[in-house]
């Protein structure tokens, strides 16, 4: 090749070469450039993480509103009418004929046709007319509203302190003070007091409507909590000021998730705390101040109602004790773009594991899956007994009833049966089946059967041998109750509840919710 092709030829490569790099720069440039603008824009969005296109206050009630700031939030808020099960519990629900008292077409399955022995256990009350599964936020009010306890009890407006968005309307009735519109509600006709409100739990629930920062807004849980940490030593507690912003995370939550009573006179619903929060710590403060629900129907017992201890239960489970709040395992935070998002669903970390569980543990899906199960299977197995020796309890003491036993013959068997079935029902309406804490769990459903063989042993002791002697052929005679069935065996079909027509139901309703 001649010299002048050889200088055409370099010619051509280093045209080639510099268009090539000239493209390839310009490529990287472009990148460089939109890299750049979206790192700008997630900084931007993690600066401002919320652009507010309407203004929302303290008596924005509708989340709908609140969704047009924080659309996110809402959409899962919005999620939490669907149901889907999980072995125990979850949200289900079964389908129902509406009629002009209750138009649901479909309501949560019934406890008491999934095992009739809580019917033993609550005679002489409302929940032995109808006791349900729960479900999700969504239908919070509507189910308060419907259940057939309505027809039998005596509701009043302490219902909604946690079945309904109801700060804004502790503010209307207490002219701007919560506390005294909450005192203004309690003691109303359920039906009065449910025209006050008109939505579930909302944002400003939970939500400062300037700062969105996680707050309590529960006044009964204001004094619950500061009744508590005054047992611990800790005087002048202000939950919205003392708290971390982790354990806020899980109070908020706890100002409803927990089990509550209604003073006699004036209705007003106070957290039993006073001596902690513990089983047996609250059990103390039913026993400093004599309070009873109502009078067993057969027993003739004092008794003690337990309402969804989920926070009592998580505060001394390992999660509980680690530091771990409510919303990181049933609110798990999601990435969306710059922003980091808590998941407003609300339900159970089962339908979620990869966010609500690996974030800390590293095992596979399934296996922690299987972990929570085995801890559940064993949890209800224990409860399955519990509820089996309080039922039996009362079986006996009826028998004795009827063989004409005195009040004093059988006190303290009736003290005994306050007190197991406190504790199995502490067991049974805790929500998670034992796995907020596996060893207190099983620890309670102890207490429960120590206390029935207790309360067997009583009857036997303070009897005369004449009453004795009548009273053996009728023990021997007691059936055995059939266990509730577990999710692996084969469930019988959906039953009617029976029609609310016990009076002794009614005229012990006034403390129910």
């Amino acid at each position: 090749m001649s010299e002048q092709g050889n200088q055409q030829a370099q010619a051509r490569r280093f045209w080639a070469t510099a268009i090539v790099a000239a493209v390839i720069a310009a490529v990287v440039t472009i990148a460089v450039a939109a890299l750049l603008v979206n790192i700008f824009e997630r900084q931007r969005e993690a600066e401002e993480p919320f652009f507010r296109i309407v203004e929302v206050d303290e008596d924005t009630v509708d989340p709908a509103v609140w969704g047009q700031n924080w659309p996110l939030q809402y959409e899962g808020h919005m999620r939490t009418d669907e149901m889907e099960p999980t072995r125990y519990g979850g949200s289900e629900a079964v389908p129902r004929t509406p009629d002009d008292r209750d138009p649901r077409t479909e309501v949560p399955r019934s406890r008491l046709e999934a095992d009739p022995r809580l019917e033993i256990l609550y005679a002489g009350y409302p929940f032995a007319v109808d006791t349900r599964e729960d479900r999700g936020h969504a239908y919070m009010l509507d189910d308060a509203t419907y259940t057939r306890r309505q027809e039998v009890g005596q509701l009043r407006g302490y219902c909604l302190h946690c079945h309904s968005s109801v700060h804004s309307t502790y503010r209307e009735l207490g002219g701007g003070d919560t506390w005294e519109g909450f005192l203004e509600l309690n003691p109303m006709p359920y039906d009065e007091a449910r025209e006050h409100v008109e939505h579930p739990v909302s944002c400003v629930d939970c939500h400062d409507p300037e700062t969105m920062a996680v707050r309590v807004t529960r006044p009964a849980f204001k004094q619950g909590i500061a009744n508590y940490k005054a047992s611990q030593g800790i005087d002048d507690y202000d939950v919205n000021r003392d708290a971390s912003r982790q354990e806020m995370r899980s109070f908020a939550c706890a100002q409803c998730h927990a089990t509550y009573y209604f003073q006699e006179e004036t209705r007003e619903l106070i957290f039993p705390w006073s001596q902690g929060v513990r089983a047996d710590e609250i059990l103390e403060h039913y026993q400093l101040t004599g309070f009873a629900h109502w009078t067993h129907g057969d027993t003739g017992a004092d008794m003690l109602k337990v309402q969804h201890p989920e926070y009592e239960m998580f505060e001394h489970g390992i999660h509980g004790q680690a530091g771990v709040s409510c919303a990181d395992c049933h609110m798990p935070y999601e990435r969306v773009g710059a922003m980091k998002v808590s998941n407003h669903q609300v339900r159970s970390p089962l339908l979620n594991i990869a966010r609500s569980c690996q974030t800390c543990h590293s095992e596979p899906e399934e296996e922690l899956r299987q972990r929570v199960h085995t801890i559940q299977d064993r949890n209800f197995e224990l409860n399955n007994l519990s509820i089996d020796a309080v039922a039996n309890l009362i079986q006996e003491i009826i028998v004795f009833k009827e063989e004409g036993a005195s009040d004093e013959e059988l006190e303290q068997a009736r003290e005994h049966h306050r007190k197991a079935q406190f504790y199995a029902d502490f067991v049974e309406s805790a929500n998670s089946m034992g796995f907020h804490s596996p060893q207190e769990s099983a620890r309670v459903a102890t207490l429960a059967i120590n206390h029935a063989r207790r309360g067997q042993m009583a009857l036997r002791d303070d009897a005369s041998e004449e009453l004795l002697t009548r009273a053996r052929p009728q023990l021997r005679e007691i059936e055995p109750l059939p266990f509730r069935a577990g999710p692996d065996d084969v469930e019988p079909p959906p039953m009617e509840a029976p029609e609310p027509d016990d009076e002794e139901n009614a005229e012990n309703g006034a403390n129910d919710s």
